[in-house]
């Protein structure tokens, strides 16, 4: 089978959550390059319609569609799937990639950055995934499933909080709900996976990754030495989305340069010296 055949989404219709910046905007591109009408939504609907329009001008397979969508609430993730169904009767991939943090040290982090972070990451992501799901068994076969990609995060794969304890216990939530998804509707023909990234650019990150001199710094302490780019995202996505993807389900992506797998010095190391 050629790559062209494997990778391509020509036809097919995705909403990407978060897709005006960061993660959910690479991701956007790399579906809309592979032929995918590309429903882009967050809270700034502005920056969604102005990201839509560059994506627009690629003059790629695709197209883009901009607007506001909040998955914070209750009556935003209803207003979010009312959006959706108002703009199309078929979809084929969901990203839910919208999400927040809150930083603090412990021993000063707020409960009421518990219940923000947990809303939007967590409920959110589960509730829209619930309206959505009808139009995404709808359009699901057996030979080619409706798809459903998360974004965890690598924070929460290892016991690492950096004063982002919410966010952390979090994405370890994204990255448990989304094998439980995965179980429970495989026989729907969806599939549910999991993007468990490192470090990339983003806005969220910007403090870490906003100039060159940061992103060496950040990316010298990842395994693989660098931080995330864009085309890390485009290939987990045109994978999991592709017809490659099409017997995979349950599955988290490290898309972390191998922070992942970071353990330990080896405990025996001193004594064979």
């Amino acid at each position: 089978m050629t790559p062209d055949i494997l990778f391509s989404l020509n036809g097919k219709t995705a909403v990407v959550t978060g897709g005006a910046t960061g993660i959910g905007r690479m991701a956007a591109e790399a579906l809309v390059r592979a032929g995918v009408r590309v429903l882009i939504a967050s809270r700034k609907g502005e920056a969604c319609e102005a990201v839509a329009e560059q994506l627009n001008a690629l003059d790629a397979d695709g197209s883009a569609e901009g607007f506001a969508g909040d998955v914070g609430s209750e009556e935003g993730v209803d207003a979010l799937a009312k959006a959706v169904a108002d703009r199309t009767d078929r979809l084929d991939i969901l990203m839910n990639n919208a999400g927040i943090t809150w930083g603090a040290p412990l021993g000063q982090y707020p409960f009421a950055a518990w219940e923000k972070v947990n809303a939007v990451n967590v409920a959110g992501l589960f509730h829209l995934t619930q309206k959505l799901m009808p139009m995404l068994i709808a359009s699901g076969t057996t030979e080619d499933p409706a798809r459903v990609v998360n974004v965890g995060s690598v924070m929460g794969e290892v016991p690492m909080g950096d004063g982002a304890y919410a966010y952390s216990a979090s994405k370890a939530a994204v990255l448990h709900l989304s094998k439980i998804l995965a179980k429970e509707l495989a026989g729907h023909h969806v599939t549910v996976n999991a993007l468990a990234p490192g470090p990339f650019v983003s806005r969220m990150t910007a403090f870490a990754t906003g100039d060159e001199v940061l992103r060496e710094k950040v990316g010298a302490d990842v395994p693989l030495g660098r931080v995330g780019r864009d085309e890390d995202i485009a290939g987990c996505m045109l994978f999991l989305c592709g017809r490659g993807g099409a017997y995979v389900t349950g599955a988290v992506i490290p898309v972390s340069g191998g922070i992942n797998v970071m353990t330990a010095p080896n405990i025996f190391a001193s004594a064979m010296e």
